[in-house]
């Protein structure tokens, strides 16, 4: 098979490129911009295009297939030569659903906790020894690439992502795999730009679960009311639907333990602590189930899960500090990132920045969904970037409309390296003061001062591992 990709250096894209190198097609490319890793990695499988730049010569009648990226436009010299062609052309989406039509296909939708529960499922597959095609949107430890596809596996693994599928194709990504197990995790209004009303937002997850194979299964979160909504509103008889909810636990010294008939006094020990986790443990425990992981094979598997890169990842601690970063952007998920914290560090001081980063959340009209969000934390930061608006094409952002959206409870920052000063300042004044023994800061932060910093971005290149270093030092 030949295949060529336009725009192959999108985190997605090349990927996707690496996987069918690997299955052993022959695999070409353009783009305009290629960054690392993915020059790297497509550089060391000698896929790396010579130049940069769009040449409509390299589409050639012998292409059994073009695979079109979302960074490409309509107009793209590339695009327009291969349907001068005729050429068979797919999307990203597309392709994947062509690699996995005879698998059983697990695709997992919602707002937020796909990744991770994507990774969830994929580690306790790992572990059982069930192999497993998969796509998932962030580096897994474990496992190579994003995105792996064979000749051997009967089941593909799919993080259902709900936004545009090509540059000629408006419809959401998760409405092209037709999934035999789909999973919806959350429902929050994202994607703006895209869906410019939370009701049209909703759904397209409707439409996700008129899409699953006759006979299949959804299993969907039955904590949250809009997927509830969804899912028993909806009429179909011909699919099986498992709700599931946070299961037990408990939560000592910093560690959670999940309560399960094998686990002992306390129960099986988590690598990974909040209730969002929880939930999404369990979505995948039930996905698990309907490729015959028993419940005991689960819980002995889920143990040693470390979790996904950037979803509530530990960057360094101490005895008395720990620093995390999280993907957390949307309002439910600064919510729930937040309380996880809390809640697995109880007597701790909390120290909470974030970065309005996509283009739903420096929006004007959609600020106001973070009203109270931070509240949980004992301090809380709040960046943005003049430069990341001028990008996006949208108004100047007043921190003033800012800081009033999330109810004036926030500090706002235009500017990273002031924000880092702040924090370093701030925890080493309330570290320094708990080692001196000071009683009025020694009993309000009792056993250290923690940090999370959440963003889809980085802060305009804040060093994290430099910055926890700073910090415990």
């Amino acid at each position: 098979m030949n295949v060529h990709f336009i725009a192959i250096g999108g985190s997605a894209m090349h990927n996707l490129a690496l996987a069918l190198h690997n299955k052993g097609y022959r695999v070409t490319g353009s783009d305009d911009e290629i960054f690392e890793p993915a020059r790297g990695r497509l550089q060391a499988a000698g896929l790396l295009p010579k130049e940069e730049g769009w040449h409509p010569e390299r589409i050639t009648p012998d292409l059994d297939a073009v695979v079109l990226g979302m960074h490409a436009r309509i107009d793209n010299p590339e695009l327009l030569r291969a349907q001068e062609l005729g050429l068979t052309i797919y999307s990203y989406p597309e392709y994947l659903y062509e690699q996995s039509k005879d698998k059983m296909r697990i695709v997992i939708g919602g707002s937020h906790g796909k990744t991770t529960t994507t990774a969830m499922i994929l580690h306790v597959l790992a572990h059982c020894g069930i192999e497993a095609d998969y796509m998932v949107g962030a580096q897994l430890k474990g496992f190579d690439v994003m995105v792996r596809l064979s000749h051997t596996a009967k089941v593909m693994v799919i993080e259902g992502d709900e936004y545009l599928t090509s540059p000629i194709d408006r419809r959401p990504k998760f409405h092209l795999y037709t999934p035999d197990v789909a999973i919806i995790t959350g429902i929050e209004w994202d994607h703006i730009n895209v869906f410019p009303t939370f009701d049209i937002y909703r759904e397209q997850f409707a439409k996700f679960i008129d899409l699953i194979e006759p006979n299949g299964t959804l299993v969907y979160c039955d904590e949250d009311p809009e997927v509830q909504r969804v899912a028993v509103e909806n009429q179909r008889t011909d699919i099986q639907k498992l709700p599931y909810r946070c299961p037990e636990h408990v939560v000592e010294n910093g560690i959670t333990y999940l309560r399960t008939p094998d686990g002992g006094d306390k129960g099986t020990p988590l690598q990974v602590f909040g209730h969002h986790n929880l939930l999404n443990l369990t979505a995948a425990r039930l996905a698990c189930r309907q490729v015959g992981v028993t419940d005991a094979q689960f819980d002995e598997a889920i143990a040693s899960f470390e979790g996904a890169s950037k979803r509530l990842e530990l960057v360094k601690k101490s005895d008395t500090c720990a620093v995390y970063k999280d993907f957390a952007h949307a309002p439910s998920k600064l919510r729930a990132t937040i309380h996880a914290m809390r809640e697995q560090y109880p007597d701790r001081k909390l120290v909470a920045c974030m970065e309005l980063h996509t283009f739903s959340s420096l929006t004007q009209e959609f600020l106001q969904q973070y009203r109270d969000t931070m509240d949980e934390a004992d301090v809380r930061y709040v960046y943005f970037s003049q430069h990341a608006l001028q990008l996006k094409k949208l108004p100047p952002l007043d921190p003033e409309q800012v800081k009033a959206a999330f109810g004036g409870h926030v500090e706002v920052f235009t500017d990273s390296k002031k924000m880092v000063e702040c924090v370093i300042a701030l925890m080493r004044e309330w570290l320094a003061s708990k080692q001196s023994g000071n009683q009025t800061i020694k009993q309000s932060s009792n056993q250290g001062v923690n940090l999370l910093m959440m963003s889809s971005g980085n802060f305009d290149g804040i060093d994290f591992a430099a910055l926890a270093e700073e910090i415990i030092k």
